[in-house]
C-alpha cells in the first residue's frame, strides 16, 4: 500500500479490480476545499487511457509487474511466438493480446513482455525499430516540394510515408509511438 501523494509517473497499482500505470499526474490545491490528485492512467489489461481524480487521503495497492526480455521469433496467422533469451522458454501470444504493437514486429526483435501474477499484460516495444525498405517508387525528378513523401513497404509488410530520397534496400528507423518515419539508420 502507498499513499496517493507518493505517486510518480510509471508507478503501477490496483484500483477497482484493474491494473493501472500512471502516465501523468497533477496535484491540485484549490483555494477552498481539500486538495486532490488528478491522474492520467493507462489500463494495462485493456491498453485504454482514463483520467481519474483521487482525494489525497486515498491509499492504493501497488501492483508488482514482472518484465521478461524476450525475442520475437515468428508468427503463423494470428499466433505470435516469443522466446525468453535466458531460459529459452517459448510463449505464444494471439494478435488480440498484442493489439497495435503486432504491426511493428519483425523476426529477431527484442521486446519486453509484461506479466502480473502470471497474467500476460502485453509487450513493450523499443522506441525506434530499424527496418529495411522492401519496395518503394523511385523519386520523380523535379518533385522538390517541401517535405514531399512517398509510400514505402517495409520488410515486415508495414507501409509508411518516407521522404523521396529513401530507396529500396535502405535501412530506416520507424518510431513505435506514432508509426512514422524517423530517420535513416
Amino acid at each position: 500500500m502507498f499513499n496517493i501523494n507518493d505517486i510518480k509517473n510509471g508507478v503501477t497499482f490496483l484500483y477497482d479490480g484493474q491494473i493501472y500505470q500512471v502516465v501523468d499526474f497533477l496535484h491540485v490545491k484549490p483555494g477552498k476545499g481539500s486538495a486532490f490528485m488528478k491522474a492520467k492512467l493507462k489500463n494495462l489489461r485493456t491498453g485504454g487511457t482514463v483520467e481519474k481524480t483521487f482525494n489525497t487521503n486515498v491509499k492504493l495497492e501497488k501492483a508488482m509487474i514482472e518484465r521478461q526480455n524476450m525475442q520475437f521469433l515468428y508468427n503463423t496467422g494470428d499466433s505470435y511466438n516469443f522466446m525468453n533469451m535466458e531460459t529459452y522458454e517459448q510463449i505464444e501470444l494471439q494478435k488480440e493480446q498484442l493489439g497495435e504493437e503486432a504491426k511493428f514486429l519483425k523476426e529477431g526483435l527484442d521486446v519486453i513482455v509484461t506479466f502480473y501474477e502470471g497474467e500476460l499484460l502485453g509487450i513493450i516495444l523499443p522506441d525506434k525499430i530499424e527496418y529495411e525498405v522492401a519496395h518503394t517508387e523511385p523519386a520523380v525528378k523535379g518533385n522538390t516540394t517541401n517535405n514531399a513523401q512517398k509510400d514505402a513497404v517495409l520488410e515486415n509488410g508495414l507501409t509508411v510515408r518516407v521522404p523521396l530520397f529513401v530507396g529500396e534496400g535502405e535501412k530506416i528507423l520507424i518510431s513505435t509511438k506514432d508509426g512514422k518515419y524517423d530517420s535513416r539508420a
